[in-house]
This record gives structure tokens, C-alpha cells and sequence, in this order.
């Protein structure tokens, strides 16, 4: 598996994945989709959009990865996981035909995940590349919108060293005829999205450019956000689910998405726009986005994991003044770790941890070049006795996050609901 294994496990063709769905009579043909890519915020855009058409009354797949703590919360209809015996069921049917195509673990996915889908009548299916765009086993659906988030700096030895390789990368989701949403406008990987949609014909919307955000304030349980479109005077206000600030991005490009959306499949549907986007936590089962496990002292875990990712987190950290921050820390092996040690704060007390698995970078390894960045903690050897040691060690008006690494927030998710962890 890539997520456990990393780059070894990649196989940058679609080949494969057209095998399996030609087996299977095409599948993802048979139901209307929106395609998602983006270094960032693709998990929260997804989930958002998935709760938005539930609330307007869509049976609603939604198709993500990875997983945080089972392997079923991948491939969703209206919130609800696949069965156990559906997986079971698909591998024992196809495990002898599929042999001889030799799939990937994300290409035997979703491969299932379109089966699960078209079987079950789906209105609507929300996709999530696996990685990069292009050439992500994804690629094979013809959706109604794709969307791409935003453009950084992560799994560079897969996708390239800059932003306008990656971002070409990316923009491979863009298709002849079909409108595609930018969340994030960027001067170096601008004239790759426009060049490729005018290749396609592909009517192409900046986020930005059509959503005015006015203002953002979190609650304890919620974030409101007052916001304008481009095409009106009208102040609204919404309630999100997702706390975090770098959510006011994501947020952004949910509403673009649903303003083009509105003159087909959302019409009149103002008010599912707007339950979906609160209720996305409660719909989809969304975890680890700024999520808030207790108050006093403060327990916050999320995934954010690369430069960009780690630099939003960063911006809501150094915001925290009313105590003590203590950071358990865990990374993979395969990460630029500097960059994303620099901008982690100094004042913080840190736990160094891995997760557990292969590409789980060593704990006193990650102390050492921490070290280097003026960060400075003890090594614990996994998550659970790290977070163990912040909680023991901090005072009621401390923040505890716990992140670095997907797989750290998994494993410290997953503690939390076999009680094992304070």
C-alpha cells in the first residue's frame, strides 16, 4: 500500500485501473460524479461537498483516502461506510480475474469503490485523487465539475520539484467541456490551469474570483463565516463544521463549486448549501481537520502533514496565547522535513513519536532535526505514551496538538476509541 509503504508501492499508469473497470462493465459510467484534486484540502472539500448533497436529498457516494482508523471509511453512500461483507464479497468474487491484471491496492479500491457505487444506485459520487491528477487511477471518470483545490509541495519525487510541474500534474483532472474550479490562485501555476482549459475548452473559475470572504470567527464547536459573491450585494452568513483557518479556503471552494452547480443539480438548494457545510462532521463522519477532542487543557489533532499544510496549522498555533503548547510530533520517512521543521513553533515542549508503520520516521531521528530547527523535547516510542506524557504534563489552560504525519493522528484516533488513551 502506498500510504504504508510510500513511492514503492505507486504505479504511474492507468492502465490497470482501465483493466478492472472493463472487467466490471464500467462501472463509474453509470453514475454522475465531481473529481477532486489538490496538495491540500482535498479530504475537507470532498466531505463538505458529499454533506451539501445529501442535505438537497442525493444518495451521495463519497470516495477518499486514506483512511484514519478503518479501511471502510474510504468508500461512503450518505455517511455510511461499505459493509464489511461487500468488501469481503467483492474479493472473493474477482480476486482470480483481478489476478492476472496484478491491481495496486488504491486500483483494487477503487475499483470496488465504483462496483459499491453503481450497484447501489449512487445519484451523485464525490472522487478524491489518490495522488497527483493526471495520472491517478481516478482519471478514468468524465464528471459533471472537477476541482482543484490548491497547488504545493509534496510527494515531489512522484509529481516534480516545483509548483508549475505539480500543478500540471494536477490539472491532468481537466477535461474537454467540463468546468473546473481553482481554490487557490497562485501566480506561478496560473498559466497551467489556464492553458490547459482553454486546451479543453473547460470553463474555468477562480474561487477567489467569485467568493469574497468578509469574515471568519471560531466558536468551541463551529466557525462562522460571512461571505459575498461576486455577482450580488448580499451579505450571507454560514456555519461550518470545520474549525480550522485554513478551512476558509476550502469553504470558498465548496460555495464556487455549488454557485456553478446551482444551475443544474443545486437549484434552489440555498438552504442545503448551508446545512451541509454545518452539518458536514455529523454527515460524512469527517475526523481529524482542527479537530477538537477536549477543553482544559486543549486537545486539538490535525493531518496536515506537508509545507503547506504544516504552514496553516502554524498560522492557528501562533495564535494560541492562553498557555503552553505541546506538540506530539511524528513524521514519514519520505517527507521534506526541514521544511516543515522550520516553521513549527520554538516555544513549544515537544514529544517526538512515530506511527506505526514502515515509512514511520524514527523518533530520535526526527529529535535530531528538530534539534537542528531550535525545537526540543523527548523521544517516545509511540503515540499513545507520547500523548500521555503531554497530557500528564500540561497545566488546564495548555493546547496539546497532536500531529506531523496522517498515520500519527490515525493511530492517536484510534487509541481514543479503544479508551486508551487519558
Amino acid at each position: 500500500m502506498f500510504s504504508r509503504m510510500g513511492a514503492a508501492a505507486y504505479k504511474k499508469d492507468l492502465h490497470n485501473i482501465i483493466g478492472l473497470t472493463e472487467l466490471l462493465g464500467n462501472p463509474e459510467r453509470k453514475f454522475k460524479s465531481i473529481h477532486i484534486a489538490g496538495t491540500n484540502g482535498k479530504g475537507s472539500t470532498s466531505h463538505m461537498l458529499a454533506s451539501i448533497f445529501q442535505e438537497a436529498g442525493f444518495k451521495t457516494g463519497l470516495y477518499t483516502s486514506p483512511h484514519l482508523i478503518d479501511f471502510r471509511e474510504r468508500i461512503k453512500i450518505n455517511g455510511i461506510d461499505v459493509s464489511e461483507n461487500y468488501v469481503i464479497d467483492f474479493v472473493e468474487k474477482y480476486a482470480d480475474k483481478f489476478d492476472a491484471i496484478q491491481p495496486s491496492f488504491f486500483e483494487w479500491t477503487l475499483a470496488l469503490c465504483f462496483d459499491y457505487f453503481a450497484e447501489e444506485q449512487v445519484d451523485i459520487a464525490i472522487i478524491e485523487t489518490g495522488l497527483g491528477g493526471r495520472l491517478d487511477s481516478t482519471n478514468i471518470i468524465t464528471p459533471l465539475l472537477s476541482i482543484i483545490t490548491n497547488i504545493g509541495l509534496d510527494h515531489t519525487d512522484l509529481l516534480g520539484n516545483d509548483l508549475p510541474t505539480i500543478a500540471f500534474e494536477k490539472a491532468g483532472i481537466i477535461k474537454k467541456n467540463i468546468p473546473v474550479v481553482i481554490g487557490e490562485k497562485n501566480e506561478l501555476t496560473l498559466p497551467v490551469f489556464i492553458e490547459k482549459a482553454a486546451q479543453e475548452k473547460a470553463a474555468l473559475y477562480f474561487a477567489q474570483d467569485k467568493i469574497k470572504v468578509l469574515n471568519f470567527e471560531q466558536a468551541i464547536d463551529k466557525a462562522i463565516l460571512t461571505y459575498q459573491t461576486t455577482e450580488e450585494s448580499t451579505i450571507h452568513t454560514i456555519e461550518s463544521a470545520l474549525q480550522g483557518i485554513y478551512q476558509i479556503q476550502n469553504i470558498s471552494t465548496v460555495l464556487c463549486a455549488c454557485e456553478i452547480l446551482k444551475s443544474s443539480l443545486l437549484e434552489n438548494k440555498d438552504q442545503a448549501i448551508q446545512k451541509g457545510i454545518a452539518k458536514t462532521i455529523q454527515n460524512t463522519g469527517l475526523k481529524g481537520r482542527w479537530q477538537t477532542i477536549q477543553q482544559h487543557p486543549l486537545v486539538i489533532c490535525d493531518t496536515g502533514h506537508n509545507e503547506h499544510g504544516m504552514q496553516q496549522i502554524c498560522k492557528q498555533l501562533n495564535a494560541f496565547t492562553s498557555g503552553q503548547i505541546h506538540f506530539v510530533l511524528g513524521m514519514v520517512n519520505d517527507k521534506k522535513h526541514d521544511a516543515v521543521l522550520k516553521l513549527l513553533p520554538q516555544n513549544a515542549i515537544y514529544y517526538f513519536t512515530k506511527a506505526q508503520l514502515p515509512r514511520a520516521l524514527d523518533e530520535s531521528v526526527l529529535q535530531e532535526m528538530a534539534n537542528q530547527n531550535g525545537l526540543n523535547g523527548n523521544c517516545y516510542e509511540d503515540v499513545n505514551t507520547a500523548y500521555h506524557a503531554a497530557f500528564h504534563s500540561a497545566n488546564k489552560n495548555d493546547l496539546i496538538f497532536i500531529g506531523g504525519s496522517t498515520f500519527v493522528v490515525a493511530d492517536f484516533l484510534l487509541n481514543l476509541e479503544n479508551n486508551k488513551t487519558a
